[in-house]
């Protein structure tokens, strides 16, 4: 671990050459990639030779990288005469050499030093007068195998890694998660399967759709090891951001992973890894627009049918969150082959955001009802560095153990916090070392208590009922000019005078009902539209709540849209028990229209948790109200002198 932190203060070095060219967010974009270009030079040494001579000899087929690779050993070459040190030999061509140089390397390197942007790197070094001794320095850190072997060279790169995202807090939170929540969520992944991963020769695999820089495939893959020095983790993962895949893919290389697991692009509309995972972990951007990529998420519906993770619904369009879910359920082994476990990290929008019938809703109702939300942990606020909201990790996975199936546990892990040393950007509390295995018990002991709650499925749904009244009416001849009137922007003059014309001669018995009033006004009315004959008829039969009721032909009572309600009724309670409480007592003309019906899902944790405080005496908030005031006469009788 001490030769790990003078190779990364040494690397760090270079920083004070870059200070005043560039910005300290900007350091990264020249210390990495050059980190990683100084590794692979020490790795390919020893085979540099023979592979020179093959690509001499092969250098004209139409295909010669299997034989290149072979060549050297790896997954990765370089076909340049030049080498690091060489490159200095000559100062004034350094620039086009060690352009030359990266374009030596096998498709997958120097397409990893194209997504660093290197190339403007190189041309802003060089004409800072900065390049040579940039280089230079570097040249002078020795990283072959020998000295750093892959396990310390991960975790320098890693190191760096997490020193440049501090650096640049405003876009940190987008592609760097905390280490202790990377921890957490590893921790909770794999709990429960720790007797399978001691299993000698064991071998997962893991995905990140969302992979940033990298951090949840290393965390993942160092806990395994741990447990398991004879086993292996192999991580897949995706990313959009070009700078952020570099390094992830760069962190694959230095460690001796296949880099190729890494992919570039958008995992939902251009999905790299059309297979299935043991795990999945991923902390995806919180509130992101996915309008760029609707139309193929939807065609991908269409075309796939029941086939497709996004057959349950799709969330509101500036939130796409459920997509990565979605996308990443998709991927799960059957439940006959041992099933997957998935961590994901949301903000409180994915929890209760939508009314039933929504797209998120319907998410979370396929997700509840085929019993693969396992656990949602809240975790204490101020802990990402773009961003002071709560966040929640959702496990969710189709292999539960029979104790755990048909219920969720919520778990309240917002207090479990210690305060930063010092600030970096948003995030202000961490979360401590000795409280992720605690975090972690609470999930494993499956137990109701203070920070942990147990529920039955059914308990997250509820029904969104339509309660209807009956419209009520009275007959009143007398006023209905005057409400007529006042339809005249809606109807128009001409309708308006040609219904008092007509009804002008008419005259009803004072116990006339509701429906013959209706029948003999309909007859004179001249020839109206539907929606512009009810409005007439309104105003000779104006809304009364002690009138008659008007009925249908058929005799069913009309709905009074104006009394229109709806209610919430949990899945556990029937709806007539609750009509008969919560209705019924304050209208007893009341009744459902069972048509308009829609079930819901939402998940209230915070609720579950909520503790009441007493609000503090009445006599105590005078005394220190009466305090204050004297304070400030006080202070008022100073200034005056």
């Amino acid at each position: 671990m001490e030769g790990h932190s003078q190779h990364v203060a040494f690397i760090w070095s270079v920083a004070d050459l870059l200070r005043g060219d560039y910005k300290r967010s900007e350091y990264g974009r020249v210390i990495l990639p050059l980190t990683v270009l100084r590794r692979l030079d020490c790795v390919l040494e020893p085979t540099r030779p023979a592979v020179l001579k093959a690509f001499e000899r092969h250098r004209h087929r139409s295909n010669p990288e299997p034989i290149l690779r072979r060549a050297a050993g790896g997954d990765f070459y370089n076909t340049s005469p030049l080498t690091f040190r060489r490159l200095l030999d000559d100062p004034e061509q350094l620039k086009g050499q060690l352009q030359s140089y990266i374009a030596g390397f096998s498709p997958g390197a120097f397409e990893t030093f194209e997504r660093f942007g290197f190339d403007d790197q190189i041309t802003r070094l060089d004409e800072a007068g900065l390049l040579y001794l940039v280089v230079g320095k570097f040249a002078d850190i020795d990283l072959h195998p020998d000295v750093v072997s892959n396990l310390q060279m991960g975790y320098i790169f890693e190191e760096l890694i997490r020193r440049f995202s501090e650096q640049s807090n405003e876009t940190a939170g987008e592609h760097f998660t905390p280490r202790e929540v990377i921890r957490l969520m590893v921790d909770l992944l794999f709990a429960g399967d720790r007797t399978e991963l001691r299993t000698e020769g064991i071998l997962k695999t893991l995905y990140d759709p969302a992979c940033g820089t990298g951090g949840m495939l290393s965390v993942a893959e160092e806990y395994l090891r741990e447990l398991n020095p004879g086993g292996k983790l192999e991580v897949f993962g995706q990313e959009l951001n070009a700078e952020s895949y570099a390094i992830c893919r760069s962190d694959m290389m230095l460690k001796g992973q296949d880099a190729a697991n890494i992919a570039f692009g958008n995992s939902l509309s251009g999905d790299q890894h059309p297979r299935q995972f043991d795990y999945m972990l991923s902390n995806p951007p919180f509130g992101v627009e996915w309008k760029k990529i609707e139309a193929k998420i939807r065609d991908d519906r269409d075309t796939r049918g029941d086939a497709s993770p996004f057959v349950a619904g799709l969330p509101r369009i500036n939130d796409g969150s459920f997509l990565f879910l979605q996308h990443m359920i998709g991927k799960m082994k059957p439940a006959a082959e041992g099933g997957s476990r998935i961590a994901i990290v949301f903000n409180g929008s994915p929890l209760f955001t939508g009314g039933a019938g929504s797209g998120e809703s319907e998410i979370r109702r396929w997700i509840i009802e085929n019993d693969w939300l396992d656990a949602v942990v809240a975790m204490p606020d101020q802990l990402f560095y773009n961003t002071g909201i709560s966040t929640y990790i959702w496990v969710v996975t189709n292999a539960k153990t029979s104790r755990r199936r048909g219920r969720v546990q919520l778990i309240d892990a917002r207090e479990q916090w210690e305060k930063m040393p010092r600030s970096l950007g948003e995030k202000r509390k961490r979360i401590p070392d000795d409280a992720i295995p605690e975090i972690t018990r609470w999930y494993e002991d499956f137990a109701d208590t203070e920070t942990s709650k147990v529920f039955d499925n059914d308990a997250f749904g509820f029904r969104r009922i339509t309660v209807e009244r009956p419209l009520r009416v009275r007959v009143d001849l007398a006023g209905a000019g005057e409400r007529l009137d006042g339809l005249r922007e809606k109807v128009g003059e001409e309708v308006i005078a040609a219904v008092k014309e007509a009804t002008a001669s008419i005259e009803l018995p004072a116990e006339v009902t509701v429906a013959d009033a209706t029948a003999q006004i309909g007859t004179v009315l001249p020839k109206l539209s539907a929606p512009k004959k009810k409005q007439v008829l309104a105003a000779f039969l104006p809304r009364d709540l002690d009138g008659e009721v008007v009925r249908t032909r058929r005799g069913a009572p009309e709905p009074d849209t104006a009394l229109r309600d709806q209610e919430s009724v949990p899945l556990t309670e029937s709806v007539e028990d609750y009509l008969a409480r919560e209705v019924l007592p304050y209208a007893p003309d009341a009744w459902v229209d069972e048509a308009k019906t829609v079930i819901g899902y939402e998940i209230p944790l915070t609720r579950h948790f909520y503790k009441h405080v007493e609000p503090r005496p009445l006599e105590e908030i005078d005394a220190e109200i009466d305090e204050i005031e004297q304070e400030i006469l006080r202070l008022l009788e100073e200034v005056r002198g």
